[in-house]
């Protein structure tokens, strides 16, 4: 029963590691963005900068260590890794559920959204798992004997997780789990669908009583009730709040908006143009890749003169510092101003490329791999 337990805790815990590494190697980049918001939090800030290659690193050391568990290679060595890393994780994991300070962690990328609470239950599972594996190390036998061998394996496990990381951190994810995937119609994931309802929420009243000072919260609906606002004697302190009363129905995409430099919403035009639209995306100028821009810049030209095609680049930068860029750059395409968030969603580069028709995301590009304007032509513009 014992060995059972432990051929159970190896199993299930192998697995998870590996299944968990390779769902965020498949989006490193915004893995990436989801351990800069835990630097920001912990005041290291300066680690921003190196938060990608971090990411790739633990990726292929959680592929590393659950397949090393599963084959029962230097378990010594590895129970210690895993106990050490899932201690480390199960705190982490802790604090962001207990203090709110991020909303999710990120254990398994944009596939499998988990709450800071579930993330830490699970965690606490896996600490358990582990901690029994750790006390039981000796009695795990490796599947193969020859150290040579050993070696090799780990080599080639090291080898394809890594690169497996780093091809998706070039190329784009291999399974997109994004909402601005291709063949996703963006208006309709940004709208609530007929009888759905959405968030309920209640505005919240901080009250004061002038002659008796005392303190009190009261809801609108309280506060019109009991008529309260008749008394001359309570008045509201400070601006209302607003609390949610009943999560309700959320669209995948609640946050796009696109304006130009003066602001005016540009939205609707550009998103639901039934024609082919190309939108470069580079959501940080100051970061992004200048050659890729020029190669772009060249691409809109062709696709403008010849086919009338639509090019705008969307930025989270100021309109101040996109102009600069413009001009330095003799960009082609018009300008618009996105929140980072969403442009971080579009596409995972900087730049990147979203062809649109319609309102359906036809296809997107990471830079390294952007089809030329005679791919374009034949394959889309020409038909």
């Amino acid at each position: 029963m014992k060995n059972f337990f432990l051929a159970f805790a190896r199993f299930f815990v192998g697995a998870l590691f590996i299944f968990s590494g390779l769902i965020k190697a498949n989006d490193p980049l915004g893995f990436g963005y989801k351990l800069q918001e835990y630097f920001e939090v912990f005041h290291l800030n300066f680690l921003n900068g190196m938060a990608t290659g971090i990411a790739i690193l633990l990726c292929t050391l959680e592929i590393i260590l659950g397949a090393l568990l599963l084959l029962g290679f230097w378990s010594k060595k590895v129970a210690w890794g895993l106990l050490l890393l899932i201690i480390f994780f199960t705190l982490l994991t802790f604090i962001s559920a207990a203090f709110k300070v991020v909303t999710s962690c990120g254990c398994f990328g944009d596939a499998i959204p988990l709450t800071p609470w579930q993330s830490f239950s699970k965690d606490l599972i896996l600490l358990v798992l582990i901690t029994y594996i750790f006390v039981k190390k000796d009695l795990i036998k490796p599947v193969l004997k020859k150290e040579r061998v050993q070696v090799n394996i780990a080599v080639v496990v090291t080898v394809l997780s890594l690169g497996f990381g780093l091809y998706t951190y070039n190329f784009l994810p291999i399974i997109d789990f994004l909402p601005y995937k291709v063949g996703a119609h963006i208006p309709s994931l940004m709208v609530i669908p007929p009888g759905e309802k959405p968030d309920e929420f209640e505005i919240m009243y901080h009250l004061k009583n002038k002659a008796t000072k005392a303190e009190k919260d009261m809801s609108d609906k309280e506060y019109l009730k009991t008529e309260i606002w008749k008394d001359d004697n309570w008045e509201i302190v400070g601006e209302p709040s607003k609390r949610l009363v009943k999560k309700g129905f959320e669209p995948k995409i609640k946050d796009l908006i696109i304006t130009d430099a003066s602001g005016t919403d540009y939205t609707k035009e550009l998103i639901e143009n039934p024609y082919y639209n190309l939108v470069f995306v580079a959501y940080d100028l100051k970061n992004t890749n200048v050659k890729a821009i020029g190669n772009l810049n060249a691409l809109a030209l062709n696709a403008t003169q010849q086919f009338n095609i639509r090019t705008v680049l969307l930025t989270a930068n100021s309109a101040q510092d996109a102009e600069v860029f413009v001009k330095k750059n003799n960009l082609f395409s018009e300008v618009f101003y996105v929140d980072a968030v969403p442009l971080k969603s579009m596409v995972r580069a900087n730049p990147g490329v979203l062809l649109l028709r319609n309102g359906v995301v036809v296809n997107k590009w990471h830079y390294h791999n952007v089809p030329t304007f005679d791919q374009l032509s034949k394959k889309y513009f020409n038909k």
